[in-house]
């Protein structure tokens, strides 16, 4: 039989499901990793709908493609994809992309360190992989700098009332509120639902009235939103609940009041907090800052240093964490298949 798209991928999940495409997509022209992440929007986006849609995806589902590097310092390039976006930066992804590359052989593991740099769309991040009879134990990323754009805005949210947000960037703009704000909920899997609808009428909110700009990605605003709050956990500092878009909210149709909560502690949410949180005084550089995500388990942030952002105050943030591998697939397209770009149903998508 022949099939339209035969692509082979790596499923890994730290909390998070995250697929790592290692195979069946042609070369993608561009100078850059950016280059090639805007040519795969505007020309193949089917690969990210095929990818996340159903049959193939669900909604918390995110997929990397991995490329080879345009930066000659890099050793492997990746482009994420989301359910509604291509961002340039993702933690969790990062971690998943580091330990596919080297679990599988992609690039050769050093025991008990893996030292590498990766180039995603945001440009360099280095890797240092803690590496232990052949498995990553460990994966510590330096990320681009991260900011804060707006500290205890109070906005307005229809249905909702005035709500007092922080806005941060850590390689996506945040919204980022309080879950004290909302005492009828815990940042626990069984108030999921409605974790995921509150957050994304924050994150709607917080578009229509927190502009945001990052100097170098034009056209980048909100996307996420995150739920932040205290933690009972002895080996975390706080706990979050990260809610990512599944479809556009329409404000007259409650249906669309939605999302799919991260399930990892988010590593870009995890830079803005503590962008945040060193622009508020309250994380110091140095600091120790363990993140808990609505599972449990938890990454390490770190601020290495104070920096700028075409003269904007920003800091260095490292994230530490681990992801899982738990397939290994070849997914492929029947030329006949009626939904060569999947589908969504509303019971479970927005």
């Amino acid at each position: 039989m022949g099939f339209k798209r035969t692509i082979h991928a790596v499923d890994t999940h730290a909390g998070e499901p995250m697929r790592v495409i290692t195979g069946g997509v042609p070369h993608i022209p561009g100078n850059t990793v950016y280059e090639q992440m805007e040519y795969l929007r505007k020309n193949d986006d089917q690969l990210r709908l095929m990818m996340l849609r159903e049959p193939r995806g669900y909604p918390p589902l995110c997929c990397n493609l991995i490329v080879p590097p345009k930066h000659p310092k890099a050793d492997a390039g990746y482009i994420i994809m989301e359910q509604t976006e291509y961002p340039v930066m993702s933690g969790g992804n990062t971690i998943s992309v580091a330990t596919v590359l080297l679990e599988m052989g992609l690039i050769p593991m050093k025991e008990p360190v893996t030292e590498l740099t990766l180039e995603a769309p945001a440009g360099l991040i280095g890797i240092t992989a803690r590496c232990q009879n052949g498995k990553v134990t460990s994966v510590t990323f330096k990320n681009v700098p991260a900011f804060a754009s707006y500290l205890d805005r109070e906005i307005d949210v229809p249905h909702l009332g005035k709500v007092t947000v922080d806005v941060g960037w850590g390689g996506m703009f945040y919204a980022i509120a309080d879950v004290g704000q909302f005492p009828n909920i815990k940042l626990e899997p069984k108030y999921g639902a409605e974790i995921a609808r509150i957050s994304a009428m924050i994150r709607q909110a917080a578009i229509e009235k927190l502009p945001v700009k990052h100097p170098h990605y034009p056209g980048v605003g909100i996307s996420i939103s995150q739920l932040s709050g205290p933690t009972q956990n002895k080996e975390a500092d706080w706990k979050n609940a990260v809610t990512v878009a599944s479809n556009a909210l329409d404000w007259n149709d409650p249906s669309t009041w939605t999302g799919a909560l991260d399930r990892c502690p988010c590593g870009t949410g995890t830079c803005a907090k503590m962008a945040v949180l060193h622009a508020k005084g309250q994380l110091k550089i140095g600091e120790k800052f363990r993140h808990e995500g609505i599972l449990g388990n938890v990454f390490t942030g770190e601020l290495i240093e104070e920096s700028e952002i075409d003269g904007l105050k920003a800091v260095v943030p490292t994230i530490s964490g681990q992801a899982w591998i738990y397939g290994i697939n070849t997914y492929v397209l029947d030329p006949t298949d009626p939904f060569p770009n999947g589908f969504l149903v509303g019971d479970i998508w927005a």
